[in-house]
């Protein structure tokens, strides 16, 4: 018997509903259930795909401008974690039986005033996995989002394999992809924008090729895993005539996404200036191969050599107890902790409030650091 999962991708290459989280969030459903109908067991949206991208860029005196009412519109479009919104998309999930990892920005539920990029990773029967923020803002990204922590920065058990993935730039972040390849990662979401200033222009400044097209066979090769990518789609139409920043819009040519295998080569797209679900089969004894030669994490590394600290700790603006005592004056007996953990995962149920299951992957976490 064959023993690795073969199973169908999707990466979803569309516009939002503009600063519309609803409408927005509505699209995305439809577009679980179509991939979904067509086969796909995991589907992949763009960075920061509810309720869009901030493609603008902020003018004149900036805060003091009509940029801070943008910015205003995009924090009240946003989601919380745990939070309805998730709870749209985690029922989505269900009614689709695939896993989803969808890209949102994300309100800041204790301060109510910051927004993060953020990917949420959603299991098949509807529960959330995890979410992850982007680590490091990038350009005029930093006007928009706050930093994000290594608490993320995780992989994620499924029945086809570790999952996780990074935003954007992060994924020329060297330590921090080298992080999730160490965790056994094996398939690698890779969201983008997708705008067109990610177009490289050759010695006659034309578009020739882009970033994207470099950074997703270049991962796959140093990682030996597999790569979804999916980016965003943006036309002048999409955005309101009435948005004050539309002329701040570089709508060159959008898109970039596809399915890259562990040896770096598209088996689907990379599909530009369009609207589309790019779907690719995935075979996981394929990056088996890919490590025959180097496997980066293994046979291929010298952790004796050089190897790295991952801090996983929650950026939090207080200090708890666990954190300014002896962990042994706080934590119960790990034998009891990994008990509950087991009573806890046994009496999970389709409908599970997406809170709880965050607490319990956050239990999880630290039992982890624990053993550690």
């Amino acid at each position: 018997m064959y023993p690795f999962p073969k199973f169908k991708v999707a990466a979803i290459q569309a516009s939002p509903v503009f600063l519309n989280k609803e409408a927005t969030l509505k699209k995305s459903c439809s577009l679980i259930d179509e991939a979904s109908k067509n086969g796909a067991e995991l589907i992949v949206f763009p960075e920061a795909y509810i309720p869009t991208y901030p493609y603008w860029l902020p003018e004149g005196p900036g805060l003091l401008g009509e940029w801070a009412y943008s910015w205003r519109d995009l924090l009240v479009n946003s989601v919380e974690i745990p939070g309805p919104d998730v709870a749209i998309l985690c029922e989505a999930a269900r009614k689709a039986n695939a896993y989803i990892v969808m890209g949102v920005n994300e309100r800041d539920i204790r301060s109510q005033g910051t927004i993060y990029n953020t990917m949420l990773f959603i299991g098949r029967t509807g529960h959330l996995l995890g979410a992850h923020r982007k680590l490091v803002p990038t350009l005029h990204e930093r006007m928009y989002w706050g930093q994000g922590d290594g608490s993320g920065l995780n992989v994620y058990e499924t029945d086809f394999g570790g999952l996780s993935g990074l935003i954007c730039a992060e994924n020329l972040m060297t330590l921090s992809k080298y992080a999730l390849f160490a965790q056994g990662e094996q398939i690698h979401c890779m969201t983008f924008p997708g705008w067109g200033g990610t177009r490289l222009p050759n010695e006659k400044g034309e578009p020739n090729g882009s970033i994207i097209d470099v950074i997703a066979p270049s991962l796959a090769r140093e990682g030996q895993v597999w790569v979804v990518v999916s980016c965003g789609y943006l036309t002048e139409s999409d955005v309101p005539d009435d948005f004050p920043h539309k002329g701040t819009i570089d709508f060159g040519l959008f898109g970039g996404s596809g399915i890259v295998s562990p040896r770096g080569n598209y088996i689907a797209g990379p599909i530009y200036g369009k609207e589309a679900i790019v779907y690719g089969d995935i075979d996981i004894g394929d990056i088996a191969l890919a490590k025959c030669a180097v496997d980066s994490i293994g046979h291929y590394a010298r952790w004796d050599v050089s190897n790295i600290n991952l801090n996983k700790t929650q950026y939090l603006p207080f200090s708890d107890a666990l954190s300014t005592k002896n962990l042994s004056d706080n934590v119960p007996d790990l034998k009891s902790l990994q008990a509950v953990l087991k009573e806890l995962d046994d009496n999970v149920e389709d409908g599970t409030s997406p809170g709880i299951l965050l607490a319990i992957e956050k239990l999880r976490q630290n039992i982890g650091f624990l053993k550690e």
